[in-house]
């Protein structure tokens, strides 16, 4: 269970409190094939914030569109996390175009922050950690928003994936030319440590 700071239990108890999701995005560039990070927050402007003890440059004024709010669930079940963004901002278009988002890390934190100082209360704190499963782009009417959303799956989703493929002959020798299994679909079942029926 999280502990809250004085500070964060003085601005609730006075009803003082403004709150901003933060999206930090790990994805490989298409043209360099290197990995380049980020992000994006559903702040007014882009703001530079002290995320986990590194300083990371956050794009807002609407790149984040549609934000649902994450419920806490224990156990080992996939959580869809489904977050909505323009795609006619600069940032949003290099998310999307400019890097490939399928399996990009996703890191989303919150942000709490003093309506009148505009201060952060404390740290932001992480409430998501996973990875983009989809990219669902819509086709606007004429004079309405683009906008697409990112499908975001928990890392609960790499305990759904199969297993590798099986020791055999054809594996091996796609590997190298490696002929060690090529009797091991004909061999016959040997028994180790009990009696053979």
């Amino acid at each position: 269970m999280r502990s809250l700071s004085t500070a964060l239990q003085t601005a609730l108890t006075n009803g003082m409190i403004v709150s901003r999701v933060l999206c930090w995005f790990s994805a490989r560039n298409r043209d360099t094939g290197a990995t380049e990070t980020l992000g994006l927050w559903t702040g007014d402007d882009h703001a530079e914030i002290v995320v986990e003890g590194q300083t990371r440059t956050y794009f807002g004024a609407g790149n984040l569109i549609d934000v649902p709010p994450v419920n806490y669930k224990t156990g080992l079940d996939v959580q869809v996390y489904r977050l909505g963004l323009t795609t006619i901002t600069n940032e949003a278009r290099q998310l999307i175009r400019g890097y490939d988002p399928r399996f990009a890390a996703v890191q989303i934190h919150r942000a709490l922050f003093d309506p009148i100082t505009r201060a952060q209360i404390e740290a932001p704190h992480r409430v998501l950690f996973g990875f983009v499963d989809e990219v669902d782009l819509t086709q606007p009417a004429a004079g309405e928003q683009a906008s697409g959303y990112l499908s975001i799956v928990t890392t609960a989703r790499q305990l759904t994936s199969g297993l590798p493929n099986k020791n055999s002959h054809a594996n091996q020798r796609r590997i190298s030319d490696d002929r060690f299994l090529r009797w091991a679909d004909s061999s016959a079942e040997v028994w180790w440590g009990v009696k053979q029926r």
